[in-house]
């Protein structure tokens, strides 16, 4: 069993999988002092929960923005699951894939990793990701499976939070499709500028995108903890996969396990 580890700026996801398929899944929030010992004993006792064992791991790989938690994850996996794990961005970890951009080495791992994860889904390029994380980004992957650039805007959340911390008498409100755009109150004015205006702002950077590359069928893959929501909203997505970062984390691995086969 694989445990495949997502570290992103809001939270950390650990996910074991099967055979590519999450078998289960937990999220904490980003800590970089979060010690190895204390995800360890929260860690094992959750799979102990879902009926793992410890020595029902036999690989490890992560997947972090945040170089300053690489550490504490290293430890977990090496001392409580005997493990030295697979670091995606280091020399050992193959991408099988250009990242064709002026700077491939600012190129965050979570956008390597779901450019991986479209060439399981999909077969082949290309496509067009969008992530609803801490920041809302969408990716393009070229026809060849190569990593091409892509677009970061503020999260949705971070957006919201803004509104509250800026505006002297804005309220802290939850992310909601409101039932109409026109807002009569406070609130729902603010729901439906974050949710419609995220809404148009993803379709027209998407007909943006296809326009400008000159790929106008080119599918586009959801993910993210939002992903669901948004998509309530609009008919732009052709796939909803809010696992896609751990799959591709598992299809690096399989990537990984071939090449020293």
């Amino acid at each position: 069993m694989l445990l495949a580890i997502d570290s992103g700026n809001t939270n950390v996801v650990f996910s074991l999988l099967e055979d590519g398929e999450v078998a289960a899944s937990w999220r904490r929030a980003s800590d970089d002092r979060r010690t190895a010992d204390e995800d360890g004993v929260w860690l094992r006792q959750l799979m102990k929960i879902q009926g793992t064992k410890p020595t029902d791991i036999s690989a490890v790989i992560i997947s972090s923005v945040r170089p300053a938690a690489l550490f504490g994850l290293r430890q977990l996996a090496e001392v409580y699951f005997g493990s030295v794990p697979l670091v995606v961005g280091e020399d050992d970890v193959p991408l099988n894939f250009d990242i064709r951009v002026d700077r491939p080495e600012q190129v965050g791992a979570d956008r390597l990793v779901n450019t991986r994860a479209v060439a399981s889904l999909l077969g082949a390029g290309p496509a067009i990701v969008v992530d609803f994380g801490t920041a809302t980004t969408l990716d393009v992957v070229a026809a060849d499976g190569a990593y091409i650039g892509g677009v970061i805007a503020p999260g949705v959340n971070l957006s919201a939070e803004a509104l509250y911390q800026a505006a002297a008498r804005l309220p802290r409100i939850d992310i909601q499709m409101p039932n109409s755009v026109l807002g009569q109150d406070t609130v729902a004015c603010m729901q439906s500028g974050l949710f419609w205006g995220y809404v148009s702002m993803i379709e027209g950077l998407i007909h943006r995108l296809r326009d400008e590359l000159d790929m106008p069928s080119a599918p586009v893959v959801a993910t993210g903890g939002l992903a669901a929501l948004f998509a309530s909203g609009t008919d732009v997505f052709d796939h909803i996969d809010a696992d896609l970062t751990v799959k591709g984390l598992a299809a690096l691995y399989a990537d990984w396990a071939e090449a020293r086969a």
